[in-house]
């Protein structure tokens, strides 16, 4: 039984915690030493990928392992237990930072999540805690859910995995399963939902690629949508659009949507100006291109062509607002009347 494992398993330690709690370091390890029950003593190792321990009885000078083995219902053993997970549990109170999730790229898409549209999961449930769900703020809509379950449920194997569960189109869909890396969803309509393996075999930066057509998805308003045009954020601090577009009239731009040739792409200029600026079609697509900075990842782009270009005082955010377009944090479908208006400007 290993007791550590359970009680730690979506937490990492904290050195300045553990300093100030009492661990010393020797090596490449914390050590703590307590005394319990009078005639034991418990040793924890922590290092910076896992947490160990072991209880010593004193009288006799030797490691006490009898609470460790499964289904014992010795009373004392039963004791010595209980008393060793109450000090791990004080450990992990006092010395560890909760993660949102167990395995670590899926903590690392957490993260990539936040910083995109700052959204934390949502844990719906008490006898799945480990079961994190993504909601669009605007429209309560869910784009993902991380979980952990055993590999058998996706047909991978033996043993527990991260994985995350997000909406594509249903021919991308099938074509990403035949490469062997993605899974018919687990839990989901397998139609509109495919399931990602949160163990490294994918990159981050694709991964976010899917999210990102997940959260257009889940963009809508309680007004029709248009499936074929889009509205997708352009920030002024780290590409200046408005330039670009006074030299050229076809720009390559980040593809992380099912955008296909011929869509409509509204591009919406973020502050100072947080005004809807131009629209423009997708001429060409699926472009390979890899770049990679503290801004943006890409792995993919597309050549849009402007058709209009829009003062800023005829979409700003408050008029975007109104048609229920609340954020523009990823690409997300047109509201049907809001192009109406758009239309007749």
């Amino acid at each position: 039984m290993n007791i550590e494992n359970e009680i730690f398993k979506r937490y990492i330690p904290n050195e300045e915690k553990i300093i100030k709690y009492g661990f010393i370091k020797e090596n490449n390890q914390y050590i703590y030493n307590k005394i319990f029950l009078d005639t034991f003593k418990a040793i924890i190792s922590i290092d910076k990928t896992s947490i160990s321990g072991k209880v010593i009885d004193l009288d006799l000078q030797e490691e006490y392992t009898n609470f460790r083995i499964e289904n014992n219902v010795g009373t004392f053993a039963n004791t010595i237990r209980e008393e060793y997970e109450k000090i791990l549990k004080d450990i992990r109170k006092n010395c560890f930072n909760k993660k949102r999730f167990i395995n670590d790229q899926a903590n690392r898409i957490a993260d990539l999540i936040y910083n995109k549209y700052q959204d934390e999961p949502y844990y719906e449930w008490d006898e799945t805690p480990d079961c994190g769900v993504y909601k669009n703020k605007d429209t309560k809509k869910w784009y993902g859910i991380i979980m952990n379950i055993g590999k058998d449920k996706i047909n991978d194997g033996e043993g527990k995995i991260d994985v995350l569960n997000v909406k594509l189109n249903e021919n991308k869909i099938k074509e990403l399963i035949k490469t062997k890396k993605y899974f018919p969803a687990y839990h989901m309509n397998k139609k509109y939902w495919i399931t990602i393996p949160l163990d490294n075999r994918l990159d981050d930066r694709e991964i976010m690629q899917q999210i990102e057509e997940s959260y257009a998805y889940s963009a809508g308003t309680t007004g029709a949508l248009l499936k074929n045009e889009w509205i997708v954020p352009a920030n002024p601090k780290f590409y200046d659009v408005e330039g670009e577009f006074k030299k050229h009239n076809v720009l390559h731009w980040k593809q992380s949507s099912d955008v296909k040739v011929g869509d409509i792409v509204y591009l919406y200029v973020g502050s100072p100006v947080s005004a809807l600026r131009y629209k423009t079609k997708a001429i060409e697509v699926n472009i390979p291109y890899e770049y990679s900075d503290s801004n943006v990842n890409m792995s993919h782009v597309m050549k849009i062509e402007k058709i209009k270009e829009y003062d800023k005082k005829i979409c700003p955010l408050k008029t975007l607002k109104e048609y229920g377009v609340t954020t523009i944090r990823g690409p997300r479908y047109m509201p049907k009347k809001l192009k109406e208006y758009l239309d007749k400007q």
